[in-house]
């Protein structure tokens, strides 16, 4: 055997996968690659007055506080020696506000005990300190910390929204890593994020998802989907981080009229699904409407962007047999086209095509 031949049965055999993260930064233009920073030493009085005045923000995901006092103790007290303080890094928005990628617990704790929020506990260096807050310290010791300097370094708006993706995950160093939800919703953050977060909490989400604790944005990244499939689905390749990341960023700035709409054919579309489905919405069952299985998000996709987008008036007004209607999805389950779409390789653009095509005409066609 020809080595070129050795090479395409080994390569039909045992493919070699990439790492999603290298199929999303190969398609960023390499001119784009370029990361955009500014580097600054900022006082600590100025960063206490950005953190504020709402200049400098701490992204949501990022707000659980979980230094000791200890820890936090110790941090002003390297202040006070002149300690050299970790670097923290920002992230520019477009309305040049900076998010706090890496450094929010150094951050808090001075906010919190510049606010007078705790005593000194645990110092090794000044002992004589402990017990004191901020507002009993001596004026001097006030000024010497307020003066103290931090490195910071802000990561540009003009750096490609990818680029940015990528530098965050490499820079936060929290104990839980951070999932492409959490980072769209620091580095995109707007009307749109802050929109399926709120519909993600909402009851009609929770019912017909089944869901009754998200800590992750995991309802978020869902809701984001169906807007991207319903307004961008066009553009859509693979992968599906990449997609979102886009869409999120492309969409940031949404007029709260556009977004309002958005939002009403959401919900509309939802609960639609809730009447016609109920607990068999976005899981997979057979035609004994026995117990269906798990939440299945490419058949999610399906089901949303289908009842959606149907012309079909008899499905809009809902005035169907529910019973009868969840049968005849259980027939297209056994369609092996439609079964292959919303199990095996569900992110490939044949796929997302085919079930949301699929469900689509089998909505059009529905006939009591």
């Amino acid at each position: 055997m020809g080595v070129e031949n050795q090479r395409t049965l080994a390569d039909r055999l045992f493919p070699i996968v990439q790492e999603e993260d290298e199929l999303e930064l190969r398609n960023v233009p390499p001119e784009q690659r370029r990361l955009h920073t500014e580097t600054a030493d900022l006082t600590v009085s100025s960063l206490h007055s950005y953190l504020a005045n709402g200049k400098l923000e701490i992204p949501e995901f990022q707000r659980g506080y979980v230094w000791t006092r200890n820890q936090a103790s110790r941090l002003i007290e390297s202040l006070l020696i002149q300690c050299p303080i970790p670097v923290v890094y920002f992230s520019q928005t477009s309305d040049n506000k900076l998010l706090v990628i890496d450094g929010n617990q150094r951050l808090l704790s001075l906010k919190l005990f510049l606010n007078d929020g705790f005593e000194l506990q645990g110092l090794t260096t000044y002992p004589e300190l402990n017990g004191l807050s901020w507002s009993t310290l001596d004026p001097r010791f006030r000024d010497h910390i307020n003066n103290r300097t931090i490195r910071c370094i802000t990561i540009l708006r003009e750096t490609h929204p990818q680029i940015k993706f990528d530098v965050f995950e490499r820079l936060n160093t929290g104990s839980v890593k951070l999932n492409a939800q959490e980072l769209r919703h620091g580095i995109n953050h707007g009307l749109l994020i802050e929109t399926v977060d709120r519909q993600a909490k909402g009851d009609a989400w929770r019912t017909i998802t089944g869901t009754r604790k998200d800590t992750r944005m995991r309802g978020a990244e869902l809701i984001l989907r169906y807007y991207a499939f319903r307004h961008a689905r066009d553009k859509y390749e693979k992968p599906l981080a990449s997609f979102l990341d886009a869409f999120s960023a492309t969409h940031q700035k949404i007029s709260a009229e556009q977004m309002a709409i958005w939002e009403r054919d959401f919900q509309d579309t939802l609960e639609l699904i809730h009447k016609l489905l109920g607990r068999y919405a976005f899981r997979i069952y057979d035609k004994s409407l026995g117990s269906p299985t798990g939440f299945n998000a490419a058949l999610y996709d399906a089901e949303m962007i289908g009842f959606a987008e149907t012309g079909s008036a008899l499905i809009k007004s809902g005035e169907v047999d529910p019973a009868t209607f969840q049968r005849r999805v259980a027939d297209l389950f056994g369609d092996e086209k439609f079964s292959n779409s919303i199990r095996q390789a569900t992110s490939d653009e044949t796929a997302v095509k085919t079930r949301i095509d699929m469900f689509k005409g089998f909505l059009d066609n529905y006939a009591v």
